[in-house]
């Protein structure tokens, strides 16, 4: 820290010493102190405009940063979030879609994905609500992953980044919804029809952020680690039979 002072120091003196010098350059070819005089006066006028543009510049550049370093960490808990619990349940919340095979073929994401294709697949889901028939699956299953999850859960709602971000945090209250609606019930054998139509749609809600969230995901994979993205590619939640070997 004392070695970038010094460093500082001499570059304020060195800058200075090169503007008397210029000066004075100035007043020796020209030879009229009036004219160096009025042009020091002028510059000095024009400084606080300059000094006002440069911390414009700066304070743009370091906002800019800033949010840059916001996403990235937002991302980066994105990212934790679907490897440990989004992948798991997605997958096991698209087995309630009904006729799930034509949302699955609209989500086989493959390295050839340009940006129009996983703007389609988000139009498609935002477009598309899926139907939801919970009546015979096993609810049961859907519980005791959820369940063991929720550690994890809350500490994801404590991350401030995550918080600043509206359609992650309205996904994590979607699914912690749902997880307290089937912890509440000891059983799911013969539930009344107004019970499974409420769960139907905590499903249908939880799956729509879940699922729109993952196509971002998968894009932001897609630019910015394409290492990761190759193996999500590989693991990717609506392959019946995923694989992480490459053939």
């Amino acid at each position: 820290m004392f070695l970038g002072l010094q460093k500082r120091h001499f570059a304020i003196l060195g800058f200075g010493f090169i503007s008397i010098l210029l000066y004075l350059l100035d007043f020796y070819y020209l030879g009229n102190s009036r004219d160096v005089i009025s042009s020091f006066l002028g510059n000095l006028a024009f400084l606080p405009v300059y000094i006002i543009f440069v911390m414009m510049i700066v304070e743009q550049n370091m906002r800019e940063r800033e949010r840059q370093a916001i996403k990235n960490k937002l991302n980066m808990v994105i990212g934790v979030f679907f490897s440990e619990v989004g992948n798991k349940l997605l997958k096991e919340l698209s087995s309630y879609v009904v006729m799930c095979d034509l949302l699955k073929a609209q989500l086989q994401v493959t390295d050839r994905w340009k940006d129009k294709d996983f703007e389609n697949a988000f139009q498609f889901l935002k477009n598309n609500e899926p139907n939801i028939d919970c009546e015979e699956c096993n609810k049961k299953h859907l519980k005791i992953l959820l369940v063991s999850k929720r550690t994890f859960l809350v500490g994801l709602l404590e991350n401030q980044n995550l918080l600043e971000h509206d359609q992650v945090t309205e996904m994590l209250w979607a699914i912690f919804h749902l997880l307290e609606e089937l912890e509440a019930r000891v059983s799911f054998d013969n539930m009344p029809k107004s019970d499974i139509t409420h769960i139907n749609n905590d499903i249908k809600r939880a799956f729509g952020y879940l699922s729109r969230e993952w196509v971002y995901y998968m894009k932001h994979l897609k630019h910015d680690y394409p290492y990761l993205f190759s193996l999500a590619v590989r693991m990717n939640p609506m392959h019946d039979n995923p694989d992480p070997h490459i053939y």
